[in-house]
């Protein structure tokens, strides 16, 4: 994904170069360059929730001890990734296969004839979000045994 984001930018700077410097345009660049935020956001989301990346709201989840991340963690799981991954995923199927069954393309002359591609994005990330949300409810159950384990030991 930090090439797809390199070659966004590089893009970018030509589109604007190309534009503003000789007066030339080009509409299937410029939606090359959504094509690539796109794919960076959706098919990076799973991997930055993997390493812990994402976007939390941690004003009292960084004060509490592993244990209870964990259990943080596997709630916020259970109740609103899984669900929510699930019904996107779920809602955004007739909306693909609508794209699929017409081949469709840029409504803009010029533009990009992969729009069903792009489209396929959304359940895509959805399914890799819920194999990696599923992942880190494990992980997280593991630490939580771990915990409880450790303490019968002593």
């Amino acid at each position: 994904m930090a090439w797809f984001t390199l070659l966004m930018m590089l893009l970018t700077c030509y589109i604007v170069v190309a534009r503003y410097g000789f007066g030339v345009g080009s509409i299937a660049l410029q939606e090359s360059v959504l094509y690539l935020h796109a794919m960076v956001f959706m098919l990076g989301a799973a991997y930055t929730f993997k390493d812990d990346e994402h976007v939390r709201v941690d004003v009292f989840y960084r004060e509490f001890s592993a244990r209870k991340k964990a259990w943080v963690n596997i709630v916020g799981g259970l109740i609103f990734l899984l669900p929510f991954s699930g019904y996107t995923a779920y809602m955004s199927y007739d909306y693909v296969a609508a794209s699929w069954r017409v081949m469709e393309t840029s409504q803009e002359p010029g533009g990009l004839p992969f729009i069903y591609l792009l489209k396929t994005l959304i359940p895509l990330m959805m399914a890799m979000l819920i194999i990696q949300g599923i992942a880190d409810i494990l992980k997280n159950l593991g630490v939580v045994l771990q915990t409880n384990t450790s303490k019968e030991a002593l």
